[in-house]
């Protein structure tokens, strides 16, 4: 179990988890839930959506209660619009489950939705996390939820009921399921108006229907119900093609309810406890507020815990949407970082806290903030609620979480790998000499950190902004020198053999400019004694790499190599 403490969000989740799961459901596994629609590419956001329900049922699980996480893929969804990067013709679908569209070009899965769905769920498996996936269109083409679904028609006045004390006389916005995180102008709108902006199935012109057929002839959701018989249960149907159909809803099994009522009625048909939902939900009038009236006044059941959580952004980046293409996505963002990490970025923050995931230099400060808490960690230091953070990043119920076995520093793998161009022979070359008391001895002791370092600085790392050392001194620079810059490079050189650690030339290049201010090694800075390290790191990266910046000195130094140095560095 991990540590628990008042300011553990995860810990106070699963005790009001439990609680209300032995008042309501005493002996039965408890359920955590999470919905997800492939409709493109599921991002960091998405992620989200998982990560806050994964962590509270594997504390549930950690103090030995059953527990159960339904990931429930809404791919019976409709198709609502191609995403940038596909072939345009594919709008031909828009209005079809998503699992009757296509995959895109060149894609070696069935469909659509299990395109998008693949790439998750490697990401999940490799995060640790453990869920039970469920398929909306297996349910609904199954005649799972017919029972619930001819509950649904006979209550729909009921339902029309609770739903209009929402309703405002503003026009509503386009039915549609939205995505979470939902796009921040529609957010606002939403919000502004106070109106149901989800599919409640209303705007039909006639009587109201909580149930969307899909066409028997065209396979999309462009259908009208225009009548319906309790009794026989036969539904009529029109559709945009102009096919009509009637068909017995008792056995009719092409079509889903709205998302307004689709979402409750899960909720008493899986017994969820715990299932949090995005800013969008939450709002007047949304799917989570009505949800709850629904689910006990048509469903018979209860509505879960569901807190809200915030969005998540990229550094450098506006907030995500999947509505847009080029969203990262959690295996993008494996790429280049361990899952532990990953997993604390999600962990570390309350849900209804925003925060971003560094795609720029910030990794280089967020893997900075992974390292020392580990030390805080080690020699007993950390504040409980980050070691509990921690150490639900490190390892779930079901054991640890793969780890880099000698976790060198992010940055300094990066420049290593940036200066070699990747270089195997000169990268193993310049860890073995970075703590010559522990050398490196094999660059496996350095995977997978070393690995994900290597895929950002190849794909995250401007070409104009790698660093490529030169081939030959700068003679020029070098002839232009006053004796103050000769005599800063001659301590330095003359340094190079006694200090030839990262440590140790750490300790030289910042000593240079103490020594020749007439200070010990080891003075405190001042401003005048700041500015003199400044300029002469500048003129070291000018003679090293041709500019006025440049990897941490002594990473850059070790990279480069004594005899190199020298012969960059000598007048």
């Amino acid at each position: 179990m991990a540590p628990r403490t008042e300011t553990d969000w995860v810990s106070r989740f699963a005790d009001e988890v439990i609680a209300e799961a032995e008042r309501h459901a005493p002996g039965k596994p408890i359920v955590c839930a999470s919905g997800l629609s492939p409709s493109g590419p599921i991002h960091l956001g998405n992620l989200r959506e998982v990560m806050t329900p994964h962590l509270v049922a594997d504390e549930i699980r950690r103090r030995g209660h059953e527990c159960v996480h339904l990931i429930s893929w809404d791919d019976y969804d409709r198709f609502r619009k191609v995403p940038a990067g596909i072939d345009p013709s594919w709008s031909e679908h828009i209005g079809k489950p998503l699992t009757s569209v296509p995959a895109p070009p060149g894609s070696e899965h069935p469909n659509w939705a299990e395109h998008f769905k693949a790439e998750l769920i490697t990401a999940l498996a490799e995060l640790g996390v453990e869920y039970r996936g469920v398929s909306q269109t297996q349910q609904y083409t199954s005649g799972a939820y017919r029972e619930q679904i001819l509950l649904a028609m006979r209550e729909r006045k009921a339902i029309d009921a609770v739903l209009d004390r929402y309703r405002t006389k503003q026009k509503p916005a386009a039915p549609k399921k939205q995505q979470k995180p939902v796009d921040a102008e529609e957010l606002a709108a939403a919000e502004g108006s106070g109106a149901a902006a989800e599919d409640d199935g209303s705007g039909t012109g006639g009587a109201y229907y909580p149930y969307k057929p899909y066409c028997g002839r065209c396979e999309k959701d462009l259908t009208t119900v225009t009548a319906y018989d309790d009794a026989t249960t036969e539904l009529t149907y029109t559709c945009a093609c102009g096919h009509t159909e009637t068909v017995l809803l008792r056995e009719y099994d092409r079509g889903k309810l709205v998302w307004k009522v689709d979402w409750p009625m899960r909720w008493a048909y899986e017994g969820v406890t715990f299932e949090p939902s995005g800013v969008d939900h939450s709002s007047p009038g949304s799917s989570f507020v009505v949800g709850g009236q629904i689910v006990r006044e048509v469903f018979g059941g209860r509505q879960p815990i569901g807190p809200m959580y915030a969005f998540v952004g990229i550094s450098g980046m506006a907030k995500m949407s999947s509505s847009r293409g080029g969203v990262p996505t959690p295996a993008d963002a494996l790429e280049i970082m361990e899952a532990p990490l990953l997993r604390w970025l999600y962990t570390r923050r309350k849900p209804n806290q925003s925060f971003k995931v560094a795609f720029d230099q910030e990794i280089q400060r967020t893997y900075d903030e992974w390292d020392a808490l580990e030390r805080r960690i080690a020699d007993g230091t950390a504040q409980p609620a980050d070691v509990a953070a921690y150490d639900r990043s490190v390892r779930t119920a079901a054991g640890e979480l793969p780890r880099t076995p000698r976790p060198l520093p992010y940055r300094t793998l990066a420049s290593v790998v940036d200066v070699t161009q990747g270089s195997p022979e000169q990268t193993l070359r310049i860890l073995s000499e970075l703590d010559p008391e522990r050398p490196v001895t094999a660059l496996d002791q350095t995977r997978p950190r070393l690995n994900r370092a290597a895929h950002w600085v190849s794909t995250q790392v401007p070409a104009d902004q790698r660093t490529r050392v030169r081939t030959s001194p700068d003679t020029e620079l070098l002839a232009s020198l006053d004796e103050g810059e000769r005599e800063a490079l001659r301590l330095l050189l003359d340094g190079l053999d006694t200090h030839w650690s990262l440590d140790g030339l750490t300790t030289l290049v910042y000593g240079v400019p103490k020594v020749r201010a007439g200070l010990a090694p080891d003075a405190k800075p001042t401003p005048e004694l700041k500015a003199a390290q400044r300029a002469f790191f500048a003129l070291l990266y000018r003679l090293l790499v041709g500019r006025d910046t440049g990897p941490r000195l002594p990473t850059l130094l070790l990279a480069v190599g004594a005899d190199r140095v020298r012969k960059l560095l000598s007048a």
